[in-house]
């Protein structure tokens, strides 16, 4: 046994040893494939575009830069630092050649010197911003001017970093950039619906809401899908799962039963919370999935697919099926959904403000369900679900 032990330890070393060592690999192959990117970018020339622009592109960067400063060694400093750490540069001389690349190119970010001969930091920055609002500006400056640095984010720069810098410092400045770049950008678009091919649909972050191709949602969130015998599959879409969170248990319905379309068909329950869910075609219940009561873990990963509730043997398909949504419309009523329910929950708590009541709302309804007070659970359930 103590062999079996250790040949166990041994074993999990060298798988860790492994994966250590082809990482690092991986890591010095891009290394040197963006130097080699850096070089090569610099022997083209691209005086058409602006007269001292220099262009690094690399594979797949995390964010494609404009650099713009009158002092050529900042600019060398720029391009050797961010591109080697996986960003795509442009550098520039002059405030007028980078509002010219602006209008002509993506960028996700312009550095911008603040004193320069001809059009400085401020005036870069205004006319980037006019022209592309989307483009983060960030100011380059030193000690003695950090204050109009400051003064500058009035007129939209993000934020400013002081020279000289270590390359430890801008790489550390650069990703905190990047980071609050898509956290803006991620609340700018809130929620993103998908329609994709069910293997993709596991794992999902939490803000996006997944549809398979081919299934049909009903208003009060469950999701259809007919089977080549004709019964239907319907369980309980995505928009509904992560609004509730938590799921306890399932209150399946009994097998052999006669459905009418809009009858209550199960409930998913939560603490001393019930929530049900109305049949979205009318049939005989021929199968249920009791497999779930067992497995909760399936329907986490995901609330389609293996995640079905109950089967049924349809009696009028064609057209219980017309009051159903599906691929792009579906996608809409999703939408308006997510729209709805953060209104829903802004004046769920706006209420309890006005009646002294505790309560936290951070703009977010994920798994809200479990901290609403009976009335407010049965608003919610009116408003989403019966339907």
């Amino acid at each position: 046994m103590e062999y079996l032990i250790i040949a166990i330890i041994l074993f999990v070393i060298a798988d860790i040893l492994i994966r250590f060592s082809l990482k690092k690999a991986k890591e010095n192959k891009e290394k040197k494939e963006r130097s080699s990117a850096l070089e090569e970018g610099l022997k083209i020339d691209f005086s058409q575009e602006a007269k001292s622009l220099k262009r690094v592109i690399v594979e797949n960067p995390k964010a494609r830069i404009l650099c713009v400063d009158d002092e050529a060694v900042i600019l060398d400093s720029f391009r050797k630092i961010l591109v080697i750490d996986g960003y795509s540069v442009d550098t520039v001389e002059k405030g007028k050649e980078a509002i010219a690349l602006v209008k002509t190119n993506h960028y996700d970010f312009v550095y911008v010197d603040l004193k320069m001969p001809e059009m400085n930091g401020v005036e870069v920055t205004k006319l980037v911003k006019h022209v592309r609002p989307d483009i983060d500006v960030i100011i380059i400056t030193g000690y003695a001017s950090v204050e109009t640095a400051v003064e500058t984010m009035k007129f939209g720069a993000m934020d400013y970093v002081e020279k000289p810098f270590t390359e430890d410092e801008l790489l550390e400045f650069t990703n905190r950039c990047l980071i609050k770049r898509k956290e803006r950008i991620k609340k700018e678009l809130g929620p993103t619906v998908h329609i994709a091919h069910i293997s993709d649909f596991e794992n999902r972050e939490i803000d996006q809401f997944s549809i398979p191709g081919g299934v049909f949602i009903s208003e009060g969130h469950c999701w259809l899908s007919l089977d080549e015998d004709g019964t239907a599959k319907i369980g309980v879409d995505d928009f509904a799962k992560k609004v509730i969170g938590r799921i306890d248990e399932i209150d399946l319905p009994n097998l052999g039963r006669k459905i009418k379309k809009g009858e209550a068909l199960f409930s998913l329950k939560q603490g001393k919370m019930t929530i049900p869910f109305f049949a979205p075609a009318s049939g005989k219940i021929v199968k249920i999935n009791s497999q779930l009561l067992d497995h909760m873990d399936i329907l986490e990963m995901s609330c389609y697919d293996k995640s079905w509730i109950c089967k049924v043997d349809t009696d009028n398909i064609d057209d219980d099926v017309k009051d159903l949504k599906i691929g792009k419309t579906a996608v809409l009523f999703f939408q308006d959904e997510i729209k709805g329910c953060k209104s829903h929950f802004k004046a769920l708590h706006e209420a309890r403000s006005r009646d002294n009541k505790s309560a936290e709302h951070n703009g977010s309804y994920f798994g809200k369900i479990e901290k609403l007070t009976e009335k407010e659970l049965d608003q919610t359930i009116q408003k989403f679900f019966r339907k």
